[in-house]
Parts: structure tokens; sequence; C-alpha cells
């Protein structure tokens, strides 16, 4: 006897292609990020790495430096200990070898020309091409170097091995600036990806 879904006329369930996990730490990090950049730029805007250089206050958060710096920390906090659990369950699970993993320079170079020309396939949202493999590794090392120099910025006298890693005090005040412009660079890059492919919208959303 046949006791197929098919048999009885209805379809098999779609497979989760981005479990609850995933997702929600997925936008648990960006809700962080999001806070930490805006509160971030009220924090430099007091007192700017590259003189003549300020973020309009419209665009900043925290309304002046001690509210500014509150919601920094506390962002902070929420994209540390998510962040961390996010790197752990991606290792134990596998996960992080099986999408991201192999990647060269030569597939990353392939696929960009590809999606450059429009001919990059998304046909399959379970699998990742070497582009976004590598927008997603480089942006998860852009957050370690975020917060490795934030912390060498914050508690610089109790970290001076970092701070000096970071090339003293005021050089992981640029490092730092840089790494976050790089983030917003990702952000901005990655919200155009996903209006050119919606799908990839609702499978962090639905997981489907």
């Amino acid at each position: 006897m046949n006791t197929t879904h098919e048999a009885h006329g209805l379809s098999a369930p779609a497979s989760v292609i981005q479990p609850a996990w995933v997702r929600i730490t997925h936008w648990l990090n960006a809700l962080a990020v999001i806070l930490m950049m805006l509160s971030g730029w009220r924090i430099y805007d007091a007192s700017p790495v590259f003189k003549g250089f300020i973020i309009p206050p419209g665009i900043t958060l925290g309304g002046w430096l001690g509210g500014a710096l509150q919601w920094h920390f506390a962002a902070m906090w929420l994209l540390f200990f998510n962040g961390l659990f996010y790197l752990a369950m991606n290792v134990v699970t596998g996960r992080i070898k099986a999408k991201f993993f192999p990647l060269s320079a030569r597939t990353i170079f392939h696929d960009l020309i590809e999606a450059l020309k429009g001919h990059l396939s998304h046909a399959d949202p379970s699998k990742y091409n070497a582009v976004q493999k590598f927008a997603y590794l480089f942006v998860m090392a852009d957050i370690a170097v975020l917060i490795l120099s934030g912390l060498a910025i914050w508690k610089s006298v109790q970290f001076p091995l970092l701070r000096e890693l970071m090339g003293g005090y005021d050089f992981a005040r640029i490092v730092h600036f840089c790494a976050m412009s790089l983030l917003a660079g990702f952000i901005v890059v990655h919200l155009v990806m996903v209006s050119l492919v919606p799908r990839s919208l609702l499978t962090m959303i639905r997981g489907r």
C-alpha cells in the first residue's frame, strides 16, 4: 500500500533551509550591529578620529555621549554573546564546513564575474555561491576585529597586550572605525542582494 504524500495527492513538506537558531541569531546580530553602529557614530562625533569628518547627528543614536555609550555597551554584550553562540553552533553542527567550504580565490573570482553578468543562478537557496561564502566569512572576521578593537579602546589599561597588538590606543580607534565602515558597506551590499533575490529574505524569516 502506498502511504506517501503523493499517493494522497499531497505535496511533501518543504525542507528547512535555515534552522531556527540561525534565523534567531541572524536577526539578533542584525539588531545589535545596527544599535552599535548608530550609537558608535554619536561616540565618534564626540572625539572624531578624522578631524573635519563629522557624522550627521540626525542619523546617530543616544542623543548625547552618555546615552550613546549606554546604547553601545548594551548592544555590545548582545553582539558578543549572540555571536559567540552563533559561531559555536556553526562549529558543533558542522554547518560552517558544509555551508562555507570549500572556497578558493578562483571560485570567488568566477562567481563574481558571473554575478556581474547577471548569470549567477539562485535556484537553490540552500547553497551559497563563492561570493556569498566569502562575504559571510568576511563579515564574521570583521565583527571579531570590531569587538577586539573596541575592547582595546574601552579597556586599554586592563588589556595592554591587545592595545599594543592594535598598534596603540589611537590606532585601535582607526582600526575600529575602518572595521565599522567595512561592516556598513557589507550591510548596503547585503540589502541590495536581498532586494534582487527576495526569496533569501523569506528563508531567513520562515526557514524555507
